[in-house]
């Protein structure tokens, strides 16, 4: 199995090349939303998919690649339910979240670093508007209101 240390190295070099919606480096979200998890009592395997929770979704890693991953059986269903399909509503991601137990601390923490006031700062007023609905949308779905 990787070790925590690992997760973190394997997630930044995945997502090396990727930046946020404000030019930022991708790897400064994870590092945000693996903190998140941790001041929030997560264990080490939420921490693990919390670095890993965009790889699928965002192509730094592929489906393949998770089912031989050498990480729990648990972390990998912690990323599988964080990772939103192409098309997919989201009631349906977040009737996935909530029924795969660990998954909503991840996703809460995730939510809390896109709904940063300072992250939503520098965006464009459309966009900001946009993202925040979005996100106001999920924690009602997940019962984080």
């Amino acid at each position: 199995m990787l070790t925590l240390s690992e997760v973190e190295a394997l997630a930044r070099r995945a997502h090396a090349d990727q930046t946020d919606k404000a030019g930022h480096p991708y790897t400064e979200h994870l590092r945000a939303v693996a903190d998140g998890v941790a001041a929030r009592g997560g264990t080490e395997e939420q921490i693990a998919a919390a670095w890993l929770h965009d790889a699928v979704e965002d192509a730094a890693l592929s489906a393949e690649w998770l089912t031989t991953a050498p990480l729990t059986d648990h972390t990998k269903a912690l990323i599988r339910a964080l990772t939103k399909q192409k098309g997919e509503d989201p009631e349906t991601y977040a009737l996935r979240i909530l029924a795969t137990p660990g998954a909503r601390l991840i996703k809460e923490a995730d939510l809390a670093h896109n709904a940063d006031p300072a992250r939503l700062a520098v965006l464009d007023e459309p966009t900001r508007i946009r993202l925040t609905r979005k996100y106001v949308t999920m924690r009602a779905l997940l019962g984080l209101t």
